[in-house]
């Protein structure tokens, strides 16, 4: 991570070890639901099967965007990581960061310094003609650009930054004050460089949502067409990272397709029309042809096959009673068992969360004393205690999921069942994804399943969306969906981004707080984290990454910001069978 001069992060994660996307990252990922197209059979009379990787798990609805500036469009698969490409790339498994569109950074005081990497090219999609060079003019105007618009992707990374100026390239970065080190450092692996060429001509408007069909982009591919089934990208032969890494693809087409119902998507993947798979596929683990060097392959060879993607919580409505009183939130707690979910529900292809819901990948700032003495574990007893001190009057009440998202619905059942043993009634509702949302953001709903924790370089994000503060009539973005108010926890939160990142003896106390907190108030409940859904088909490529292999521990997975962890190294290794 460039924190200083010479300086990487010094703390190691444990590699993860354990195994859904909402738009963003949900949990059924090619699940189906009312807007699917239950028929897509991927289109593969336009280019030649030997040359073309097939993925799919990432889309939802037709690719008509290709503009990292609209969080919309940030989900749609290659926008960010294919076409356009980040500062840093961030790898989960080993917790290191790697330079890319910067060969290094360097803080001193309040200033950042970014050295922009020569021999960029911006090429056309879908042309691919060079059109200009990238510079650090078009690093300044990116980060200028995020800073001035509260509507942009990553406007909420800059809120301590004051302005970015080039000289060369070599760009300088200063702060109002002291900078929020954290928040920019999610932009520096997150966010996307933009050509100043083509953005700094545009209205606001259209550098926000513009559907920037016809990308010029620094990345490895190009956009080559799109249809209402899929998106097809071409590899860039200009881009700058065969030449200065010795990275290349081997196939010269990837087409994305839009998914499908679970049956469908599995049975393209058996039947050789899909190559990489980021889709939940119920049962995968059934099948005698996964795991190794068989047929269909996974990152782990055996159980639970998949890297972990994002924590599952229990979110209750706090702004609502009983979910209001903290001894509810205990019953719900320990009445739950998440290990009936991971084997009843996933047959043990997803792992248990930890009580704080920290992901694997940063056990190193979860306090081991702080976990003992509040962490919590399934035990129906206690939990029938906190039930009869919490006031609840025996009401029904709701806990919703997406209609579709087929995991989810089967775990919610789990669980009402297992509250319905320690006499708390709640009845399973599935509506529509925009209807979930909706009642998520307008806090309608009593209880909910949601995963919008997803995989991050350090904990901050994740304590923001549980204490993030104000709480608004319609609370978007992600933050605080079960409206819990504790000023002075997010006060923590807030400091702990103000916090160099190399000082990890202030950050690891900060951070011990804030889960003491968290695991007495109980905000969220932490259930299981979902997996990182991987699925490789071995009939026309080969060297998927592997868990078993010590020069391929990349990240599978093609879903928005999962390129730039280590993603694209995956998809240099693929070789042609």
């Amino acid at each position: 991570m460039p924190i200083r001069k010479s300086k990487v992060i010094t703390r190691l994660a444990t590699v993860i070890t354990a195994t859904a996307m909402v738009v963003p990252l949900m949990s059924v990922v090619g699940a189906s639901s009312a807007n699917a197209n239950a028929n897509r059979i991927p289109n593969q009379t336009a280019f030649p099967r030997n040359e073309t990787l097939y993925t799919s798990g990432t889309s939802y609805s037709p690719p008509t965007n290709f503009n990292p500036n609209d969080p919309g469009a940030l989900y749609g698969m290659g926008t960010n990581g294919l076409l356009y490409e980040s500062l840093f790339l961030y790898d989960p498994i080993h917790n290191k960061y790697i330079p890319w569109l910067a060969t290094g950074a360097t803080w001193s005081g309040d200033t950042y310094t970014i050295q922009v990497r020569n021999g960029v090219d911006w090429v056309n999609s879908p042309s691919q003609s060079v059109v200009g060079a990238l510079t650090g003019a078009d690093v300044a105007f990116t980060i200028n650009m995020e800073k001035a618009d509260p509507a942009s992707a990553f406007n909420s990374d800059m809120t301590s930054v004051k302005s970015a100026t080039a000289s060369g390239n070599t760009v300088t970065v200063t702060f109002n004050g002291t900078p929020d080190y954290t928040s920019f450092q999610e932009w520096l692996w997150k966010g996307a460089i933009f050509p100043q060429s083509v953005f700094g001509s545009e209205s606001v408007a259209e550098q926000e949502t513009g559907n920037n069909t016809n990308p010029v982009s620094t990345g490895a591919m190009t956009l080559d067409t799109t249809s209402a089934t899929q998106a097809c990208f071409e590899t860039n032969p200009h881009w700058w990272g065969i030449a200065a890494l010795g990275l290349s693809f081997k196939f010269k087409y990837l087409c994305d397709s839009v998914n499908a119902s679970n049956n469908v998507e599995l049975s393209a993947l058996l039947s050789n029309d899909l190559d990489w798979s980021n889709n939940f596929l119920p049962g995968i683990n059934t099948l005698k042809v996964i795991g190794g060097d068989s047929f269909i392959q996974t990152y782990y060879p055996k159980a639970p096959y998949m890297l972990s993607a994002n924590t599952a919580w229990l979110e209750p409505n706090t702004s609502k009673a009983p979910m209001n009183n903290v001894n509810f939130r205990k019953a719900l707690a320990y009445g739950i068992n998440p290990e009936g979910v991971v084997s009843g529900v996933y047959s043990g292809i997803v792992k248990a969360a930890n009580p704080t819901g920290l992901m694997p990948n940063l056990d190193s700032y979860i306090s081991p004393s702080v976990l003992k003495e509040y962490g919590f574990s399934y035990n129906p007893a206690l939990a029938k205690q906190y039930l009869a001190k919490s006031g609840y009057k025996g009401q029904t009440l709701t806990l919703e999921v997406p209609d579709g998202w087929t995991d989810w619905m089967a775990a919610i059942q789990n669980i009402s069942s297992q509250l319905k043993a320690i006499g708390i009634k709640v009845n399973p509702i599935y509506p529509q994804y925009s209807a979930r949302t909706s009642d998520l953001t307008d806090g309608t709903y009593d209880l909910a399943i949601d995963n919008n924790a997803q995989i991050d370089s350090n904990p901050y994000s994740y304590f923001q969306r549980v204490y993030n503060l104000p709480i608004l009539k319609q609370q978007n973005a992600q933050l605080n969906w079960e409206r819990y108010s504790d000023p002075a926890a997010w006060a923590l939160v807030q400091k702990a981004s103000t916090i160099p990142l190399s000082d990890t003896s202030a950050l690891d106390k900060l951070y011990a707080q804030i889960e003491t907190d968290f695991l007495q108030d109980l905000p969220e409940i932490p259930l299981w984290y979902n997996g990182a859904w991987f699925q490789g088909n071995n009939t026309y490529w080969t060297g998927f990454p592997s868990s078993a292999n010590p020069n391929d521990q990349n990240v599978p997975v093609l879903w928005n910001n999962y390129i730039n962890m280590t993603t694209i190294f995956a998809l240099a290794q693929l070789k042609p069978v």
